[in-house]
């Protein structure tokens, strides 16, 4: 099975010259943004952090954005389409409360020990070894999420357009290498926000268009019962047990499996997004950046999980898995994004829905490069390679990173073609490295006991026993009801389960081996546990400009949504 052959149904759409000029006139403008940055990036500082001088909104838009991409566009919409609403938990109780326990809790550390990286904080608070592991498993991590993007961008050039594959990967991988090599994380930051609104702009016309065609979100959700199940239009209520939903979930998984270990560990510790918040200019934009970002995240299922589900209610072929796909020639779940936008979108509005779907697949791929280009500069090469050069040395290492980092993901996107579809690739990534991580950090962050060496296996213990389970799952299908505790349970729950397995043993290990090794001192670990720390205030502010409120204001709205759509 060939890549290629995943790409032989006829193009949707055609575009007009008003439609191609609004995609040109798009890649011409993050080029435009990389070159004129280009002087503001000749520090390490700058290139990398983008000089710590972002705003609360311009780092809160950044944030959101870099996770704006492939996974957000297409993968959740076909996710939407294959399981309905229950989806959209993973922008609700995955994302909100993570996103605000970054801002109160875990911010405050990062930014006061200006560290340039996650596996910066570990090494500061566990020792190299520690870092080490986390750096390696992060960079293979990011690279290969970057091959999502890659092939999305291919997928919808090729579907809805009929564009050559290459074409579209190497386009689309140049423009970014390019900007970023220029400019940096800034060059990145200031186009993510740039493509924040250019993909609400563009992605919009689907929902709006849809829910008028179907008669209302009421006459919708009877359309989705009467073409699938009752279930689908549900959000919590078939969540009893794993076989009354189609996602073969429970809410226990839902809660503690994606809430307390998935979410918390992507949104607090993966680099990609951690890293636009380091770069805000002071402790209160690098807290109100994360809760900023959360009221936004909110409301992103209107343009990613509601084309799913108009999908579902009213497209007339109904879609399937994307290996079934590749054989069959059939459209797969991932096409649901693009059916609907040819399905709407005439000239003009095709080319901003287009150029929407681009701006989301470019901001994730710079998302992932730029964590990449940072954590393998600072936590690989820097420490283990060549700890003596220059600064202008480092900042000609990142660039180069770039490039090597972008092609390198041109290769992995060939691998996503082996997962019924986008996001479950995605999740067996984050359950392999994320939830791990999220141990060993907040373990370092909240407990003063935990060792060098009990970090160090901890962290290694998590990640090894995570991809066995997956590997056992895969030789052995029968498996996954030991690893999800049902003989119902599916791919998802696997997912779920198989983080908060790793996550337990990752905190087991650390907390056995740190019990019979020796601690650090108090002094030594000032600055980097709570209650040895002086925690910095954000100064004497209005109480509605305080972090602390709006989180408040957030979690009200985050519990009206999950009581409405109950």
């Amino acid at each position: 099975m060939t890549l290629l052959a995943a790409f032989e149904a006829q193009h949707l759409v055609t575009l007009s010259k008003v439609d191609l000029l609004i995609v040109i006139f798009y890649f011409a403008l993050v080029l435009a943004i990389g070159f004129y940055l280009k002087n503001r990036a000749n520090t390490a500082e700058d290139f990398f952090m983008a000089g710590r001088d972002m705003t609360a909104w311009v780092a809160g838009l950044s944030f959101l954005s870099a996770n704006l991409g492939a996974l957000e566009l297409m993968g959740w919409a076909g996710s939407a389409y294959q399981y309905g609403i229950l989806a959209t938990h993973w922008y609700w109780i995955g994302a909100i409360p993570a996103m605000l326990f970054l801002a109160l809790v875990m911010m405050p550390f990062y930014y006061i020990s200006k560290t340039h990286s996650v596996p910066g904080y570990l090494k500061l608070r566990f020792g190299e070894p520690a870092r080490a592991v986390s750096a390696v498993s992060f960079g293979l991590m990011t690279v290969l999420m970057s091959g999502v993007n890659m092939f999305a961008m291919a997928k919808v050039m090729q579907l809805v357009l009929g564009w050559d594959i290459n074409v579209s990967i190497w386009l689309s991988a140049g423009t970014v290498a390019i900007y970023v090599a220029l400019g940096g994380l800034r060059s990145a930051i200031f186009n993510e926000v740039l493509q924040f609104f250019l993909i609400w702009a563009g992605a919009l016309l689907i929902p709006i268009l849809g829910l008028y065609e179907a008669g209302g979100w009421h006459n919708l959700k009877i359309l989705i019962a009467q073409r699938a199940s009752d279930q689908y239009v549900h959000l919590w209520a078939s969540l009893g047990s794993f076989s009354d939903n189609p996602m073969g979930i429970n809410w226990f998984g839902i809660i503690f499996g994606l809430g307390a270990v998935i979410s918390m560990g992507y949104w607090t510790t993966d680099f990609l997004v951690v890293q636009r918040i380091l770069s805000a200019k002071d402790l209160r934009s690098a807290e109100m950046a994360p809760i900023i970002g959360a009221g936004f995240k909110m409301f992103v299922p209107l343009i990613v999980i509601l084309p799913g589900l108009l999908g579902l209610g009213l497209l007339p072929e109904k879609l399937v898995p994307e290996s079934m796909a590749a054989a069959t020639g059939a459209h797969s779940y991932n096409d649901v994004l693009p059916l609907m936008l040819a399905r709407y979108c005439g000239p003009g509005l095709l080319g901003l829905g287009i150029t929407a779907l681009i701006a989301g697949f470019m901001s994730g791929m710079a998302g992932n490069v730029t964590a990449f280009t940072t954590v393998w500069t600072y936590d690989i090469y820097r420490p283990l390679i060549n700890s003596k050069g220059a600064d202008h040395h480092y900042v000609n290492m990142g660039r180069w990173t770039t490039v090597i980092g972008v092609l390198i993901s041109v290769g992995t996107a060939y691998l996503v073609m082996q997962f019924a579809s986008i996001m479950d690739y995605v999740q067996a990534l984050f359950s392999f490295f994320i939830a791990p991580l999220f141990g060993t950090v907040v373990l370092g962050m909240l407990w003063k006991r935990a060792t060098g060496l009990g970090g160090f296996l901890g962290l290694l213990c998590g990640t090894v026993s995570s991809i066995g389970m997956w590997a056992w799952v895969k030789v052995d299908p029968s498996a996954l009801r030991y690893v999800a505790m049902s003989s119902h349970a599916k791919a998802l729950a696997q997912d779920m389960f198989q983080a908060l397995w790793s996550f337990l043993i990752c905190v087991i290990v650390t907390v056995v081996v740190s019990m019979a090794t020796k601690p650090k001192s108090d002094a030594e670990l000032n600055g980097l546990v709570y209650g040895l720390t002086k925690v910095p205030s954000v100064g004497e502010v209005a109480f509605y400009e305080k972090p602390l409120f709006w989180a408040g204001v957030v979690t009200l709205v985050f519990f009206g949504l999950n009581f409405y759509f109950w």
